[in-house]
């Protein structure tokens, strides 16, 4: 058992499977960045492929399967590398293998949707004509993720399993907001000179698109600027891509999972995951600026992690039984 009544292993595959649907979806809206730039950029100004791969951290392994970084090349490998293990290929085929094993806690709709998604995303892995225009394949990952969030909705209770399934989805999706911001901060921007230049607005829309923030962002703030942009995405409320809102939901469902209070704290889950959030509550702009944004992302990164890490020591770790325990079983 995690300690909240549910069985752990049905816990952990719930909620890896609403993680590796959100990051397959994620790992599209990465790719569209440069999709986006691409399309609205002259081509001799058009961006190279390889931030994508560097963005990752995962560069050495792209170069030793594929070599140079461009578009056919990066695609295959975020898109449907199977020995990759964050491609959207390899995601969809852990989320499936996931929900198979939990069949009796999601609804048969979820089971329906997951295996559908997976197997549209083998079939296109073996189109050649996805390499060369994946604009219609990325959008139609990102389609197939918003309805299994839908259904997921709509037929699953809102029980235990529900919740751990919000969670994975919430923080996965924090995780990879933190990364498409980083990713113009520290990759596409080739120069300093290009600040408050066209280029720099174009790429700025573009890590809105790739969020599916620019409507919203321009409701609320109309004009592009590079410090509210990343205000919005990391600190709006109600936004369902922006840091701060994904924290707080995911805290939400933590909460409910261990029926504890606020400022009360049963586990090192809810400490960090509160902490965290918290500290999100705390903070402004101006502070994120001034220390650096890069730094800032880094280490809200390493503290996400240690939230995952946390929450698998919780609620997923099995542990053996005491000998007590055993004894009462019989054995």
């Amino acid at each position: 058992m995690n300690g909240s009544g549910m069985i752990s292993r049905v816990a952990e595959s719930i909620y890896w499977m609403s993680r590796y649907v959100e990051r397959a979806e994620n790992i599209a809206r990465f790719i569209d960045v440069n999709q986006y730039l691409n399309l609205d950029l002259p081509m001799e100004d058009q961006m190279q492929w390889r931030p994508m791969v560097e963005v990752t951290g995962d560069v050495a392994l792209f170069e030793r399967t594929y070599g140079e970084a461009n578009m056919a090349n990066v695609i295959r490998f975020l898109a449907f590398d199977q020995e990759y293990a964050n491609s959207i290929y390899s995601c969809l085929k852990m989320a499936r293998e996931n929900a198979r094993t939990v069949r009796e806690a999601i609804s048969s709709e979820m089971w329906t949707q997951v295996n559908k998604f997976y197997q549209m995303v083998r079939q296109a892995s073996e189109t050649e004509t996805v390499y060369e225009s994946p604009h219609e394949f990325l959008d139609e990952v990102k389609q197939w993720s918003h309805l299994i969030t839908g259904v997921t909705e709509v037929t699953m209770s809102h029980n235990e399993g529900w919740h751990f399934s919000r969670m994975g989805r919430l923080l996965e999706r924090a995780d990879k907001t933190s990364r498409i911001l980083d990713v113009k901060y520290f990759m596409l921007l080739p120069s300093a000179d290009y600040v408050g230049m066209p280029y720099d607005n174009i790429q700025w829309a573009a890590v809105l698109k790739s969020a599916s923030a620019l409507e919203m962002y321009r409701k609320t703030y109309r004009r592009l600027s590079p410090q509210r942009i990343a205000e919005f995405l990391i600190f709006d409320r109600q936004f369902p891509r922006a840091i701060r809102y994904c924290l707080a939901n995911a805290e939400e469902s933590m909460r409910m999972v261990t029926s504890s209070q606020p400022g009360v704290f049963l586990n090192e889950a809810e400490k960090a995951l509160s902490r965290l959030r918290a500290e999100i509550d705390y903070t402004d702009i101006g502070e994120v600026t001034m220390a650096g944004m890069h730094q800032f992302l880094d280490n809200f990164q390493a503290r996400l992690n240690a939230v995952g890490e946390a929450i698998f020591e919780t609620y997923f770790a099995l542990r053996p039984l005491r000998p007590a325990a055993i004894n009462r079983r019989g054995s």
